[in-house]
């Protein structure tokens, strides 16, 4: 079978079970979802919750590492271990393993983030041996072969040209290595056109040797499976990886402190602005106050400040967006936007007095009350299948959240007043914007009367 006649079969496959659990039967309420802390005859825990509502199985699960634990020399290493760890695996070549997975509609996928590497295993239940085996053969004994390898790095290799042209990709990349200079989360983790080609398999199974091991292990399981019957899985799976990780110690580092403007020249119609500063942490005791902040100035969709003043009142950008990132060892807020090239001062502008309006200001009761009464009111939306609900089980075990969390989180919210909503947004924005602007020379653009437009700033090196 051709390589191409059997990634269109994956992706149907892949995209036929993506709705069978799309359109299953929602987790149970949060009201009567019981968390289990459980723990298997081999010492293997989880959170767990059994639900019979449909039989379906869902798990996630993250080692600890993630693209910090890529050499500084050759960023890159961990995504292409989560991209070619499921191609071929025990006695089964890349296209026998997957022709498995797709005659039982197993969903099995790999990732990196900064931090962790990431899985997720999803199928129905009377396929439950089957994919926890075929999960456990790519844990343990994946090929890595040269065919194989090649195929996947020319791949990445593709998406990595594609990112020299793509105006957001440039200005994420470059927005991270201002953040945070020398540092490893500085640095791209899906690597880049000269580390890629330099990648050998020995570094590979370097990764694999340090990174996947018991230690750093944290899943979590929601489906139709007993308590007893899925800690013979864990056990099955996971029980004979390496008892400790070798991980390379990663350095708590702050963000660069704002203002800092870059400017990266690309001959495109329209510039991307990419925005933000140092966040706050998950454990800080003010991140909720943070959180809710960020709901209000950028983070809530059409409802946000940036949106009706950037789009609404002035219609510089068809989209204004706001976040948090928080990391291990350190934190951002980060946000974006886009716009015609003569309008990119306009946009600038308004972004940045917008956001010192709210540095100074904070936000009104009344968008502190609604605040609160949407993330409270969404809380069901967003954890509405077993899938969404184990995802998020495994990131509060990540951010090391206790186990009654999902319990407590309205209480939480509602604890965070006028005043901490204020403090936190003073030390959000209160320095200024670390600003990256992708487009072309700022010269070029031509500036509304009377709008302060963009300074020639320093070009990127």
């Amino acid at each position: 079978m051709s390589h191409l006649t059997h990634l269109t079969r994956r992706m149907a496959f892949a995209l036929a079970a993506s709705l069978a659990f799309a359109l299953a039967l929602p987790a149970p309420s949060l009201a009567a979802t019981r968390i289990q802390h459980l723990i298997s005859p081999g010492g293997i825990e989880a959170w767990f919750v059994q639900d019979a509502t449909v039989p379906l199985i869902a798990m996630e699960y993250a080692f600890g590492g993630g693209a910090s634990q890529d050499p500084a020399d050759k960023p890159g290493v961990g995504n292409l271990v989560a991209s070619t760890i499921d191609e071929g695996s025990g006695n089964l070549d890349s296209n026998a393993f997957h022709e498995r997975l797709d005659r039982r509609a197993i969903e099995l996928n790999f990732s990196v983030t900064r931090d962790n590497f990431r899985g997720s295993l999803r199928m129905l239940k009377d396929n439950k041996d089957e994919a926890f085996d075929l999960l456990h053969m790519a844990l343990t004994s994946a090929h890595l072969s040269k065919e194989d390898v090649e195929r996947i790095r020319a791949q990445i290799m593709s998406g990595l040209h594609r990112d020299t042209t793509n105006p957001n990709s440039l200005a994420s990349r470059k927005f991270l290595e201002v953040a945070f200079p020398g540092h490893p989360y500085g640095r791209p983790g899906t690597g880049t056109l000269e580390s890629v080609p330099t990648i050998t398999v020995a570094d590979m199974r370097d990764y694999i040797k340090r990174v996947i091991a018991r230690d750093t292990l944290k899943i979590a399981v929601v489906g139709d499976v007993d308590p007893a019957t899925l800690g013979q899985l864990l056990d099955k799976t996971f029980g004979d990886l390496p008892a400790r990780s070798n991980l390379t110690a990663v350095p708590d580092v702050a963000a660069t402190a704002p203002p800092q403007r870059t400017f990266v020249p690309l001959d495109v119609p329209q510039t991307t602005i990419t925005f933000g500063g140092p966040g706050f942490l998950r454990r800080d005791p003010n991140f909720m106050a943070a959180y809710i902040d960020n709901h209000i100035i950028g983070g809530g969709g059409l409802s946000s400040r940036l949106y009706r003043e950037v789009r609404e009142k002035r219609g510089l950008a068809y989209s204004v967006f706001e976040s948090l990132l928080w990391m291990d060892h350190s934190a951002l807020v980060v946000g974006n936007t886009g716009t015609r090239a003569d309008r990119a001062g306009d946009s600038l502008d308004a972004v940045e007095k917008e956001v010192g309006k709210f540095a100074e200001d904070g936000p009104t009761q009344q968008e502190l009350d609604e605040a609160k009464s949407y993330l409270k009111g969404s809380q069901m939306l967003q954890l509405d299948t077993s899938s969404k609900l184990a995802s998020a089980l495994l990131q509060y075990q990540l951010d090391k959240l206790p186990i009654d969390y999902l319990e407590k989180r309205a209480g939480i919210i509602d604890a965070v007043t006028l005043d901490d909503a204020k403090q936190a947004a003073k030390r959000l924005f209160g320095e200024g914007l670390l600003t990256v602007v992708v487009g072309r020379e700022p010269q070029a653009a031509t500036q509304s009367a009377g709008a302060p437009g963009i300074p020639p700033p320093p070009k990127a090196n």
